[in-house]
């Protein structure tokens, strides 16, 4: 079986203890479209961007995502949080299936440095599988403007990314090109979820393995109840999109080699770019 329903909630977010609206807007996306198998919500819809409220793992977070899981026997991926762990805090996405196991856990690979001050960078890319249906990759926000860690996901396997954010910069147009380029360069679904106030400021985005949008979000909560076909994931990247363009076999039988990825590579242009640092007054 290859289709397989996933819903993304954009739903108000503050920097206190979220997890009841969380738990409210669940069971209200369950009783309209009790056909949904799984669930996605924002990047740090918990908590909001709000570096205190980082706990454990397996804290009373993870306690109540997986009691949500069981309670509605789905695939539960709740956005992010902050965890702390040795010392260090990250933004952690679990992933937790319908018995309410923890499945996955990715730490975001590139926190959006200068802002996301005090997150550790993770170093693993996630992927994880719904048996019998397929298999699905994590990035969190930031991480979708690095297309060297999609590809990573998609030659994994992945023909499903799940993606939540918290965006409401000046440059949120450009998350939303990369969402899209994303699913197109590397023929896959794209769940790009924002939240709203302390969230982000919506736009949620669901894109289809041909880079065509299949929800293009508001500026108010909503509900994003939609099903995939993983068969036709990897049609689209067996014979190419709409028939055409076939990059991840073009980029596998390329003889080109990027020393830029090479261990101990140094540019001196982009070391001549300066500090990452927040931009100051020109004058």
């Amino acid at each position: 079986m290859s289709k397989f329903a996933i819903a993304g909630i954009q739903m108000h977010v503050t920097t206190q203890n979220n997890i009841a609206e969380m738990r409210k807007r669940l069971a209200l996306l369950m009783h309209l479209y009790p056909w949904v198998e799984m669930v996605c919500f924002s990047e740090l819809a918990a908590h909001g961007p709000a570096l205190p409220s980082a706990q454990a793992a397996g804290g009373d977070f993870d306690q109540a995502f997986a009691d949500m899981a069981r309670q509605h026997r789905i695939w539960l991926q709740p956005g992010s949080y902050f965890e702390r762990r040795n010392g260090r805090i990250y933004n952690a996405a679990p992933v937790f299936n319908p018995a309410g196991e923890e499945v996955a856990r990715y730490d975001k690979m590139f926190p959006f440095t200068p802002y996301e001050e005090g997150v550790t960078a993770g170093t693993a890319p996630c992927v994880f599988d719904v048996p019998g249906v397929g298999r699905i990759g994590l990035s969190i926000c930031y991480d979708i403007w690095f297309p060297e860690l999609t590809r990573t996901l998609a030659s994994m396997g992945a023909e499903v990314l799940i993606n939540p954010v918290n965006a409401a910069f000046v440059d949120r147009h450009a998350d939303l090109a990369c969402a899209r380029a994303s699913a197109a360069m590397f023929q896959m679904y794209v769940f790009h979820i924002n939240g709203l106030l302390a969230g982000g400021n919506g736009y949620s985005q669901v894109i289809d393995p041909a880079g065509r949008l299949l929800h293009d979000g508001n500026v108010q909560e909503e509900m994003i109840p939609l099903e995939v076909d993983f068969a036709e994931a990897r049609r689209q990247r067996e014979r190419g999109i709409l028939n055409m363009g076939q990059p991840l076999k073009s980029f596998r039988d390329s003889p080109a080699r990027f020393p830029i990825y090479e261990d101990g590579y140094r540019s001196d242009y982009l070391d001549s770019l300066g500090p990452l640092q927040k931009a100051q007054r020109l004058r």
